[in-house]
């Protein structure tokens, strides 16, 4: 596969160029290595495009995931706890996992588990490689890189999508580089608070 185009939002992508140049090598090779002709192997069901040879995101995906796991990438989880209450929810949002629950309960209510988990985590940058559908872009861009950030876990967030050229030869209702550029600009220069870089790539 290829880097097709490059977004940068709040300076994401010249703070990794900065501080983590070998990082940000190593992102590039990674999708340079992904031989996405050899991972054409889904045959689609589909009624708008029946037995269509069809890029298959879940190869995709795995392939990718490999190739970032070899280089010492690795899942991440970060936990919080979530209750009814707007005002309390502001209290502890900020506070360690541990006394976010003493916090609640102590007010009488009902503390909730909850976490995010992102795809790699490596020297506080987070990829998600993301061929899926186009509603977990926008979780991935304003939820789960959020919290990381919140969380000081990370520093930047990299969402890898595809570009339109690929995603039309894919499944429907996968999210592409071009649409999910537009929604992040259409929020406005500062939202989502986290810098990020946006990866468009196509075989």
């Amino acid at each position: 596969m290829r880097v097709v185009e490059v977004y940068s939002h709040l300076n994401g992508l010249e703070s990794l160029q900065v501080h983590k140049p070998r990082l940000w090598s190593e992102i590039e090779h990674v999708i340079a290595g992904g031989d996405s002709h050899a991972l054409t192997k889904k045959i689609s069901r589909e009624v708008r495009m029946p037995g269509r040879e069809l890029f298959s995101p879940r190869a995709m995906n795995h392939a990718v995931g490999c190739a970032f796991r070899a280089k010492g990438w690795a899942e991440s989880r970060t936990s919080y706890w979530v209750t009814r209450d707007a005002r309390l929810i502001r209290r502890t949002i900020n506070l360690p996992d541990r006394e976010q629950r003493a916090a609640i309960e102590a007010e009488g209510q009902e503390a909730i588990k909850s976490f995010n988990q992102t795809d790699f985590v490596k020297e506080r940058v987070a990829v998600e490689v993301q061929f899926g559908k186009y509603a977990f872009v926008a979780f991935d861009l304003f939820v789960k890189h959020m919290a990381f950030f919140v969380g000081d876990v990370i520093d930047v967030g990299i969402e890898i999508l595809p570009m339109k050229e690929l995603q039309a030869q894919m499944s429907s209702g996968i999210g592409y580089y071009e649409g999910e550029l537009y929604n992040l600009i259409r929020q406005g220069r500062g939202v989502p608070a986290v810098p990020l870089v946006l990866l468009g790539v196509a075989p």
